[in-house]
């Protein structure tokens, strides 16, 4: 299986919602898996893939631009995170339990092996204390969160936590990745970024209010251009208020809402057919209910 499949846990999350056994390594996808929201064909720019091998896409949207770049190969399944969505909601938990929401969870936007973010840190921190109304989470990237001076910063300013590692060649892959920033989006009220991103289409469609505002930084040789452009092309997310309404709606859509495939469908799509050699406690079978269409349960 492609390595990208594994990280932030995706492919466990798609075995869990089809009712395979998550906790061990999940059957192989075959094919690639878009692993996060971008302007682009879904795949990052450095992702290599095997001629002819399905490339697996959130959106139709994403499809499109997929289908002029050259990669014919696609499939529209939806994002893994209206999948764990879903589970959750068959699963019998509701949105909103829990204690109330409060404050702010703030993603800034981060870097990676390959590439740094250049910016000030200290200056966005002013202006989100200055913006936020309420207590402010700082959800660190663990590329950041690994960075002692970076991470310095942000506990001065408020609570500093990190879902996790997103895991490389399958290794240290942390499962739960979904699961910790599910459960931390539905503790707070609002959602930001410096930088529209997956993390802040997820808390939208989690029940947060979204905000994109501040210095968005850049990576070291990043195509400006192409984040400007985000900025133009989804106004209705930008800005520290929103019309709630708009950005959700746009969220969802960019998520991949109305196209999730059943249990039975997605095992389907994603090669899993025959799974009893790999998983041989989960169940093989699907109830009526489970062979339906999967609903999102959206916190109002």
């Amino acid at each position: 299986m492609h390595h990208t499949n594994h990280w932030y846990g995706h492919a466990h999350v798609l075995a869990e919602y089809c009712g395979l056994d998550d906790t061990a390594n999940p059957p192989r996808i075959d094919g690639v898996l878009q692993h996060g929201w971008n302007v682009g064909s879904g795949l990052g720019p450095r992702t290599r893939r095997a001629p002819g091998k399905t490339v697996y896409v959130w959106s139709e949207q994403v499809r499109r631009r997929a289908w002029s770049m050259g990669l014919r190969e696609t499939i529209v399944v939806g994002s893994p995170f209206l999948y764990l969505l879903a589970t959750q909601a068959r699963d019998g938990v509701h949105p909103d339990d829990g204690p109330p929401r409060e404050g702010t969870l703030w993603y800034p936007f981060h870097g990676w092996e390959k590439q740094s973010v250049e910016g000030d840190h200290e200056r966005l921190i002013e202006e989100i204390l200055a913006t936020e109304p309420g207590p402010v989470t700082f959800c660190l990237y663990w590329h950041e969160y690994g960075n002692p001076v970076i991470r310095a910063a942000y506990e001065r300013a408020g609570r500093v936590i990190c879902n996790g590692y997103r895991g490389n060649l399958r290794e240290q892959t942390e499962q739960k990745f979904l699961h910790n920033q599910l459960a931390e989006l539905r503790r707070h009220r609002r959602v930001a970024s410096n930088r529209l991103s997956s993390a802040v289409m997820y808390g939208t469609a989690a029940g947060c209010t979204p905000a994109v505002y501040g210095d968005p930084m850049y990576l070291a040789e990043e195509d400006v251009a192409t984040a400007q452009r985000i900025r133009r092309r989804w106004p209705e997310l930008h800005g520290a208020d929103v019309d709630l309404a708009a950005a959700r709606r746009t969220a969802l859509d960019e998520l991949g809402d109305g196209y999730l495939a059943s249990p039975a469908e997605l095992r389907t799509l994603l090669g899993w057919d025959d799974v009893a050699a790999i998983a041989p406690t989960a169940r093989t079978e699907m109830t009526p209910a489970e062979m339906a269409p999967a609903r999102v349960a959206v916190a109002a």
